[in-house]
């Protein structure tokens, strides 16, 4: 009898196994500007871990978006200032960085502090953001930026560069930071030439090129920051809390609130309403 029974529950806990791999959950993030359904990757256990055990807990009900850029990101999920409290520092989850999850447009990912407190890369336990984002052009992306703006300040503190320096100032004074942006990239060549270097990326290979060909993003975050999920609906929604008025630190000045439920969901089903292919098993 004893073993029949053993024999019994061994066989469903063999069909509860096999019916869980064939289903994923899914996440939906309400705000009032609407819901965005999001899914978790597989690749990155510890944080999907992490995610669903805040979400189905509730504790990430009622916390605020509290950084957004339009163009960017928006950030939100500090479940520790909604608690009161701080978020502990042996709480914080290793980097699952994986080569292919780029930051387009709604890619979820993890806050974590700067390299220079943070040279692991470590993620926040629970703070997250998710990709905005903007168009790259193929000349921005395999541009070292960071080198040629550099270059020009160093060039404007020169009086022979008197006349780049002005319409760099009247772009400043109008605020017109993408147009400064714009104007950098028009100048490298004369740059190039003036200072002898070479102001090229050799780190950006085909396939991102590929990717960012025609999808918005934040390729300057790539191999930075975990991405462990993404928004499969409700995109707009990102450009929505995007563009709240903001104040001081790009916080809302309006305090705009987020709940989360999650389900699970038989793959298929996602793969057909969402689109997400799942990586196939290994044989």
């Amino acid at each position: 009898m004893n073993k029949t029974l053993i024999i019994g529950a061994l066989i469903c806990l063999f069909a509860l196994s096999a019916c869980d791999k064939n289903k994923d959950y899914l996440i939906t993030i309400h705000t009032e500007y609407g819901d965005m359904k999001a899914i978790l990757y597989d690749e990155t256990p510890l944080h999907k871990k992490n995610f669903i055990e805040l979400a189905k807990s509730g504790r990430y009900d009622s916390t605020t978006w509290h950084r957004v850029i339009e163009g960017f990101m928006i950030q939100g999920g500090d479940v520790y200032a909604k608690e009161g409290g701080q978020e502990p520092e042996g709480s914080r989850i290793p980097a699952e960085i994986v080569d292919g999850f780029y930051h387009v447009k709604g890619a979820l990912a993890a806050a974590r502090q700067g390299d220079q407190v943070n040279p692991k890369k470590l993620s926040s336990s629970c703070q997250f953001y998710i990709v905005d984002g903007k168009a790259f052009s193929k000349a921005e992306m395999t541009t070292d930026q960071m080198k040629l703006n550099q270059s020009i300040s160093q060039m404007l503190q020169k009086e022979e560069y008197d006349s780049l320096r002005q319409l760099f100032v009247e772009l400043q004074q109008k605020r017109d930071f993408e147009g400064m942006n714009q104007l950098a990239l028009e100048s490298k060549e004369y740059v190039e030439q003036e200072l002898g270097i070479s102001l090229d990326r050799t780190d950006v290979d085909q396939e991102k090129l590929d990717v960012y060909a025609d999808k918005e993003g934040a390729p300057h975050l790539d191999g930075e920051y975990t991405v462990f999920g993404r928004v499969v609906e409700g995109l707009d929604v990102i450009d929505k809390i995007a563009a709240v008025e903001k104040g001081r630190a790009d916080k809302p000045v309006t305090p705009t609130y987020l709940t989360m439920e999650v389900e699970m969901v038989p793959k298929k089903e996602i793969t057909k309403k969402y689109g997400y292919e799942y990586p196939k098993a290994e044989k």
